[in-house]
């Protein structure tokens, strides 16, 4: 009868207690849905420069959730529901309102248009990433890489006109172009939804020898990024936009070699 009662009363004390630990991710990511929408309020503002900043807040909380979850082991299906609803709004909706307020309402009958496939494309990528996290039957190489262009990589290519303008605003007329914007969308939408291989950081090693080195960079880009911040983010946006031929030439290496194993 004491062992009951002791159960009873660990029971209750489970349903009314959570450990911090617990919530430590899903805070974070509440944090990047609110800079997601507060991206919304700006652009509705014509407020460019806050609107962008939001987006690349959400994309900061959204890399540290995933991380603290797993460093805590506080992983749950709530906090990955969360999260997909947090990555739709800040990097699938927030980025085709700003890029619609921008210069794409200017562009009659299709411009929403390509805001809306932008948007769609954002909410079937997340929910094929979903849909494969309970797949256990790929091969290991598969884990170092994204099937098409993750969620945050697509907000910033989708921005990326805007980013441009802001330190040279003479660019506009190119950049701002509802045309050459319109294109954009288009394409990083088919990315999302594309199976192309892009290179994920997540389970990148460095030698020891590049470590002074890469400490180095990051001290550069730090610089970079308190002193020249567009140029830098629109630097890094198009490194990666580089990358994705050079990650479909290394997906197709790693392959062979798998096979031949």
């Amino acid at each position: 009868m004491k062992n009951l009662n002791n159960k009873i009363l660990f029971s209750k004390q489970k349903l009314t207690e959570v450990p911090f630990r617990k919530l430590a991710p899903n805070i974070l990511t509440m944090m990047a849905l609110c800079s997601g929408v507060t991206s919304i309020r700006y652009a509705v503002q014509d407020d460019w420069i806050k609107a962008v900043i939001c987006i690349f807040l959400a994309a900061l909380f959204d890399g540290l959730d995933g991380r603290v979850a797993r460093f805590l082991k506080a992983s749950s299906k709530f906090g990955a529901e969360l999260d997909s609803l947090s990555d739709f709004v800040s990097f699938g909706v927030a980025p085709a309102i700003l890029m619609y307020q921008w210069t794409l309402y200017d562009l009659p009958k299709f411009g929403w248009f390509f805001c809306l496939l932008f948007a769609m494309g954002m909410a079937m990528r997340l929910a094929r990433f979903n849909t494969m996290l309970e797949d256990n039957n790929q091969p290991e190489y598969w884990s170092h890489y994204f099937v098409g262009v993750p969620a945050p990589a697509a907000a910033a290519l989708a921005i990326s006109p805007l980013l441009v303008t802001f330190d040279f605003p003479g660019a506009a007329v190119v950049f701002r172009s509802n045309i050459f914007c319109s294109i954009l969308m288009f394409i990083v939408a088919m990315l999302m939804v594309s199976r192309i291989p892009t290179i994920s950081l997540k389970k990148m090693k460095i030698q020891t020898y590049m470590t002074l080195p890469l400490m180095l960079l990051v001290a550069l880009f730090t610089h970079f990024m308190l002193s020249q911040p567009w140029i830098t983010l629109g630097t890094l946006t198009g490194l990666y936009a580089l990358s994705i031929p050079l990650g479909i030439i290394k997906f197709m290496h790693d392959k062979r070699k798998y096979k031949k194993a």
